[in-house]
């Protein structure tokens, strides 16, 4: 290349590559934790046969919507209604017998005074009429429970909700010396979600929140978004009610219980959820995206800028 005439070839670098500078300000991120749990009817009900007697119909679809006071089954009510039938006759002798007590005690008050009769007497028919009234109001209180036992006999909704299958067909023998479970009514909307913390994880958050790292999240503001078991995302968010007071000493765990809207029925009891629950918030956090974020042996590192257009590593 010296002896040639022939201009000398310079290598050239490359210029610098661009690259993308974003800007960060510091705002307040809430802090999220992602938790399993398990769906739970918010009212249940278990409806019960309170009084002895066949099955005469089943009223109900099973599946079906019911409301609080809908009839669901009709037992017979023929025994219930003669017990009912002899109560009232109790009760109306009962009322005789202290009335004619009474028209006793009524007399011999003036006989007493001019010494006509005994005292004696006298006591003997006011303690009858007092025993007379003892009786009516025993017999007036066997009425009314033969006349409950009679309202009995038609099975109603005790609560508004969905109810499951027929425990009893029609002819079946129920109320015969203990209360025959009929069926059951859940109420799925809204709905609890019972969701399972470890207790290292509650610790650490409380001494952050103690330390002033991170600020509590009022209950109002404290939503929580549920994965189904598809990995979707449910539309309806939920909110958190409460943390229980005690660990499981087997799983060494929380109990927290949010509650969701199921206006859709879609999410049933007993099915499993993750969720995202909002528990904290970092007022002054600086957040970069993550393709920003390097790993190294010393930890996770950044390329800033300074004001002179020269890059650090932090």
């Amino acid at each position: 290349a010296a002896c040639s005439n022939e201009p000398t070839m310079v290598n050239t670098p490359p210029p610098p590559p661009d690259v993308a500078v974003v800007t960060v300000t510091p705002r307040p991120v809430v802090m999220t934790t992602e938790l399993p749990g398990r769906v739970e009817a918010s009212r249940t009900a278990q409806v019960r046969a309170r009084a002895a007697g066949i099955v005469l119909e089943r009223v109900f679809q099973e599946g079906s919507d019911v409301q609080a006071g809908d009839v669901l089954y009709r037992i017979d009510p023929a025994p219930l209604q003669a017990t009912l039938n002899s109560a009232k006759a109790q009760l109306a002798r009962a009322e005789a017998n202290l009335k004619q007590a009474s028209i006793r005690a009524k007399r011999y008050a003036p006989l007493v005074e001019i010494n006509a009769i005994s005292r004696q007497d006298y006591d003997d028919a006011v303690a009858a009429r007092e025993l007379a009234a003892a009786d009516v109001a025993a017999a007036k209180a066997a009425v009314e429970v033969a006349r409950l036992n009679l309202g009995y006999a038609t099975v109603t909704a005790p609560i508004a909700g969905r109810i499951g299958r027929a425990l009893v067909t029609e002819g079946a023998l129920v109320g015969q010396g203990e209360a025959t479970p009929l069926a059951i009514i859940q109420q799925i909307d809204p709905v609890y979600v019972n969701l399972t913390q470890s207790s290292a994880e509650l610790l650490q958050l409380q001494r952050a929140l103690a330390s002033g790292q991170l600020q509590g999240l009022d209950a109002e503001e404290a939503k929580v978004t549920l994965i189904t078991e598809d990995g979707r995302e449910y539309p309806y968010p939920g909110r958190l009610l409460f943390s229980d007071i005690s660990v499981d000493q087997s799983t060494g765990a929380v109990t927290l219980r949010a509650e969701a809207p199921n206006p859709d029925r879609f999410l049933l009891p007993g099915m499993y959820v993750r969720a995202r629950l909002q528990q904290a918030v970092v007022n002054d956090a600086i957040t970069v995206p993550q393709q920003a974020v390097n790993r190294t042996h010393q930890g996770a590192v950044v390329m800033v800028v300074d004001l002179d257009g020269r890059v650090a590593v932090k």
